[in-house]
């Protein structure tokens, strides 16, 4: 793996030219400035989200802010059906082909309380939302992506709640450890069958509506903004990170 850290990494301004990238949950947060980003770089983002308000707001600020075009394609993941995941998969290939990167950005946090205490329906939502959808999409899109003539990349968001069993993080970790089980899994099923690789980021603390419902007495001025750990997003997503599959990188380290 090259070495890489988010302190030192310059991507070129043509890194993400001619790419087709769907990011989930781009309606704020990371996912937003993801999008932003990668449009920045070159690349045709289409966002996807439950909130189409949310998700307009990130197409004017794609637009605005780069001059580039996005698409947007709504999507619940808690309560997305196969014919859901297949009808985008069809959208993408009428209208670009191919796809060349997929960002598995979304997530619900849940409660934080003792798991004896946590409720069915909202265990399920959460490994629904964080888990079962992602596995669902990524199945979905993997044909477009395989397809890929620049080396399709998929990325899993993770956390430091999914590196370590911790204690009141309820089905939020355990979705998050799972994702990483899944994420290696399938990094090492794709080995040597082409350039399609499989990673994760851990985006650390990061200034988000999440981290804010997870620590409300937590200063916002102290995190990084989801601008500062974007780097990770764009090594993984272009040419510099071709060969690098199965692995997590911690944006913040």
């Amino acid at each position: 793996m090259k070495k890489f850290s988010v302190s030192s990494y310059a991507a070129a301004s043509d890194l993400l030219s001619g790419r087709i990238i769907l990011i989930t949950g781009a309606g704020d947060g990371i996912g937003r400035a993801v999008a932003i980003a990668v449009a920045r770089y070159g690349a045709t983002a289409v966002l996807t989200g439950r909130n189409i308000n949310s998700l307009e707001t990130t197409y004017d600020k794609v637009v605005g802010e780069t001059g580039s075009e996005a698409v947007i394609c709504p999507l619940d993941l808690e309560h997305a059906k196969d014919s859901d995941y297949l009808e985008l998969k069809n959208r993408i290939e009428v209208e670009f082909g191919t796809l060349d990167g997929l960002v598995n950005n979304a997530a619900i946090l849940g409660d934080r309380m003792p798991l004896n205490q946590y409720k069915s329906e909202l265990w399920e939502k959460v490994l629904r939302t964080n888990l079962t959808a992602q596995f669902q999409l990524t199945r979905s899109l993997m044909p477009l992506l395989e397809q890929s003539t620049h080396g399709g990349s998929i990325i899993f968001t993770t956390s430091g709640a999914g590196q370590s069993s911790r204690a009141f993080w309820g089905a939020y970790a355990v979705s998050k450890c799972a994702v990483e089980g899944l994420m290696r899994g399938w990094a090492a099923e794709q080995e040597n069958l082409g350039e399609l690789r499989i990673n994760a980021i851990n985006p650390g603390a990061t200034r988000t509506a999440m981290r804010a419902k997870a620590y409300p007495a937590e200063n916002p001025s102290d995190l990084k903004t989801a601008d500062q750990i974007i780097w990770a997003y764009l090594y993984l997503l272009g040419n510099d990170s071709l060969g690098v599959n199965g692995k997590t990188i911690h944006a913040q380290q």
